[in-house]
């Protein structure tokens, strides 16, 4: 009951473009690959126990927590953010979760 999600990037799954054009739009697309692993496994973000999100600014953390709290409509489950020097791809930011049924 227990769904250890791997860290997620901005792929849209349709075409396998990665969505890096600014911080939110690829926020957004992290969040919506988040969304589609628990609706996979018969979850939702009101699941979610733990998140890590991993960036390569800091500066950009206020941008990606608004769009990473529209997924929750209460308190947001605990989280880290850490800053890191490289993503996979390259990418600005990866969100991996938690979540039990």
């Amino acid at each position: 009951n227990t769904l250890y999600c791997s860290g997620q990037i901005a792929i849209n799954p349709q075409t396998g473009d990665l969505v890096i054009d600014n911080i939110t739009n690829e926020t957004m697309q992290v969040m919506r690959n988040i969304s589609e692993v628990l609706k996979a496994a018969d979850m939702n973000f009101s699941n979610v126990v733990k998140s890590s999100i991993f960036m390569k600014d800091m500066n950009d953390y206020s941008e990606i927590n608004k769009v990473y709290s529209m997924s929750f409509s209460e308190e947001p489950p605990a989280r880290e953010a850490i800053e890191v020097s490289t993503l996979p791809k390259n990418v600005n930011v990866e969100i991996s979760v938690i979540a039990v049924k």
